[in-house]
């Protein structure tokens, strides 16, 4: 059976998903890559900075100290240390856990699917920025929700845009969005930081139009000039916020471990939700791992090494790039984001610049509809300096061919 052709089973698919089948799958990305080529699209950490002699030894000290215990259903204490080390992470962030509880998630995309199963139906509306993390757009369509996206600039989700989509649906009688997402610091795939002000706006406009805000933290700690403002969810009262936060970017993305905080009957929600739990082994050696502090005195030197590495590919562009060519420069995070002249469609010239040797992501990628047609996403984290010199001497001359 070739692989265009059906199976039994494919007519017995969800609506969302045989709408999505042949579409760009969340992954599908990774593939874009050739052997000589400088991949500036892997939004992946630098693997240098993983920890991996501490966390054998955390690995080791919980099977030393609680042997089968740790291995069984429920695992032992540690892993509850891995949920006071989160808690008292976020309560230093300012959450109030009088009023809110926290959730351990298999990664943060995790955390947003059980958000998802507990709140959405079909036909719900979402609000996403444009552009946005393109493996969530996936989580989204999953439930068959409409996407209404709303544009970026260089303080983040352009927030009045907004409140004039807010006001238009109300005047047709349209139910309020469910939920907007946001990235609000340091965001993929613009590397733009959510301004305070605007922070202050989307919580008021969430308390006129009654709909939630799920904020996307996977970036928080990797401030590389001066910390983001105050997370959402400590700047209102209203109990409107679910706060997702991940270990994938400043621990390892293999130990696929995440969190939400989120109001207590709300946490209790999404627990109810949350199927088949979570790896305990892991949640053992990571909490070891955190309590023992070596998490908090690594993250001045993953600050350091990105900022070396951002540094290094903003001199770059500034030196290479042809005229009319624009750029984010990020306060924190993985990525640039560049705007090429209209003339030039990102994804067309793909194929052309692996050839001279770099890949990167299509603005495309990033969109719940059209749009970025003439934009990329880079990432400095993974590549060496000497790959960032390459990569964007390539991309250079790829732009300036395709213009």
């Amino acid at each position: 059976m070739s692989e265009a052709e059906s199976t039994p089973l494919e007519e017995k698919l969800t609506a969302p998903v045989r709408a999505a089948i042949d579409e760009s799958a969340y992954g599908s990305w990774r593939s874009i890559a050739t052997e000589d080529a400088v991949s500036l699209s892997f939004g992946f950490p630098d693997p240098d900075l993983f920890p991996q002699s501490g966390l054998a030894e955390s690995v080791d000290a919980v099977l030393a100290e609680e042997g089968d215990e740790a291995l069984q259903y429920g695992a032992g204490e540690y892993r509850e240390e891995l949920r006071s080390y989160l808690v008292e992470q976020e309560r230093e962030r300012g959450i109030d856990f009088d009023t809110h509880d926290l959730l351990v998630t298999n990664g943060a995309t995790h955390a947003i699917d059980t958000v998802c199963r507990a709140f959405l139906d079909p036909g719900d509306t979402i609000i996403v920025e444009a552009p946005t993390f393109m493996g969530i757009l996936g989580v989204f369509r999953n439930f068959g929700v409409d996407i209404v996206s709303v544009p970026v600039d260089e303080d983040g989700m352009i927030v009045e845009q907004l409140a004039a989509k807010l006001r238009h649906r109300r005047e047709r009688g349209a139910e309020p969005p469910t939920f907007a997402y946001t990235i609000p610091d340091f965001h993929n795939p613009t590397g733009t930081t959510l301004s305070r002000e605007r922070r202050e706006r989307l919580l008021e406009l969430a308390e006129e139009y009654d709909f939630g805000v799920l904020e996307d933290g996977a970036y928080s700690d990797l401030w590389l000039d001066a910390e983001a403002p105050p997370p959402l969810a400590t700047m209102t009262d209203s109990e409107r916020v679910i706060r997702v936060g991940s270990f994938a970017k400043t621990l390892a993305p293999g130990v696929r471990m995440g969190w939400l905080t989120a109001p207590k009957r709300i946490q209790e929600a999404t627990e109810t939700v949350a199927a088949g739990g979570t790896n305990t082994f892991t949640e053992s050696f990571v909490g070891h791992y955190c309590e023992s502090g070596q998490l908090d005195d690594n993250l001045p030197a993953i600050r350091e090494a990105y900022r070396a590495k951002r540094d290094h590919m903003l001199d770059e562009l500034e030196e290479n790039m042809p005229a009319e060519v624009e750029w984010t420069e990020p306060a924190g995070g993985f990525f640039v984001w560049v705007t090429l002249p209209e003339s030039v469609d990102a994804e067309a010239m793909l194929e052309s610049a692996a050839e001279a040797g770099v890949t990167y992501l299509p603005g495309p990628m990033f969109y719940p509809g059209d749009g970025g047609e003439n934009a990329l996403r880079l990432s400095f984290t993974y590549v060496k300096k000497d790959e960032i010199t390459a990569g964007i001497e390539a991309l250079a001359a790829s732009i300036a061919q395709a213009r």
